[in-house]
């Protein structure tokens, strides 16, 4: 059926309409879209580099013991000089170890220094050297320290706590907090209190005996060196100075006035010294008799070990000389380390 014009014409119109229509919608979205507030992109921040991390060598538990044991006998000068070494004694350490020489017993430790001339860095230097000397015993080998020197014209024995020393128990590291392993402990450390910032408090003799101090041991079972000797060391107070009677024999420096003198004295001086070494030998018999059966055995099964400082690319060359001496009381160690 054919169309009429006019209809025609009113599709074509409608269907302009229609066209304006959406035109004019999608114009309307795309200014509502524009008029939106841009959304903001979320910044992404650089990773900062990680510094490496550190590692530190743990302590080991018994690390300061040896600078805990008091160095009897050294000079208050020379102490920073030992410390100036980074000294390693985990020979000591590993012997309080299971299978080590002092594994499970009760020690008592005290050190000491040795000045030696000895390699370091391509030349020869006299190097103050730690040794720490350990005593096995179930009770403490001696509570008297010995006062001896060249210069001296005799020597004393006194109470350990008259040189402000004394046997304390040393706590390993990790147990440093805990009081009852205070009370328990196996180690115990020759120690002194003297501060050295008080020593110009002191008068230079005082200060001069803690230099001249030797730990003291006596062996019942043993007779003292100077038991046996018969040999008597004699200062003559001659002027201008005192001087050792063999010098003054060699020298032929006694005037006539003095002979008969210095005979005297070197009698008396002999008889003295007769004197002390009887004494000394029924005080050790006396002794004996009064000592029950476990003191005597625990004498018979004391042991001296002497611990030196172990090999390390950073400090001196000490391997020829160690020495198992220990002092004039305590003779020689049983074994050296």
């Amino acid at each position: 059926m054919p169309m009429r014009k006019g209809a025609k014409r009113k599709r074509v119109q409608k269907d302009k309409e229609d066209e304006a229509k959406a035109s004019s919608s999608s114009q309307e979205n795309h200014k509502q879209e524009s008029t939106k507030a841009p959304t903001r992109a979320k910044s992404v921040k650089a990773s900062k580099p990680q510094p490496e991390p550190e590692y530190f060598e743990d302590k080991r538990n018994l690390e300061d013991l040896w600078k805990e044991a008091f160095p009897v006998g050294t000079e208050w000068d020379q102490l920073d000089s030992v410390y100036q070494f980074n000294w390693n004694f985990s020979n000591l350490e590993d012997a309080f170890e299971e299978g080590g020489i002092l594994h499970g017993k009760k020690v008592y430790l005290f050190g000491c220094t040795e000045p030696q001339l000895v390699p370091y860095k391509d030349e020869q230097k006299v190097i103050c050297i730690p040794a720490v000397v350990a005593i096995t015993s179930p009770f403490p080998p001696s509570d008297k320290i010995g006062i001896n020197s060249v210069q001296r014209e005799s020597e004393e024995i006194v109470p350990m706590k008259q040189m402000k020393m004394d046997w304390v128990p040393y706590i390993p590291l990790e147990n440093r907090e805990s009081q009852v392993d205070r009370l328990k402990s196996q180690i115990f450390i020759l120690s002194c209190t003297q501060r050295r910032s008080a020593l110009r408090l002191l008068k230079i003799d005082r200060v001069k005996k803690y230099e001249y101090c030797l730990p003291y041991f006596y062996h019942p079972f043993k007779e003292d060196e100077l038991e046996q000797s018969t040999e008597v060391q004699i200062i003559f107070p001659a002027e201008p100075k005192p001087e050792f009677t063999d010098n003054l024999i060699k020298e032929e420096e006694l005037s006539e006035d003095q002979k008969d003198a210095f005979k005297e004295f070197v009698k008396e001086k002999v008889r003295e010294a007769k004197k002390a070494n009887r004494e000394a030998r029924e005080s050790r018999k006396k002794a004996l008799a009064e000592m029950s059966e476990e003191t005597k055995k625990a004498y018979e099964n004391m042991r001296f070990y002497k611990f030196y400082p172990v090999e390390t690319p950073d400090t001196p060359d000490i391997s020829k000389v160690k020495a198992p001496f220990i002092n004039r009381y305590y003779g020689k160690a049983h074994e050296v380390f």
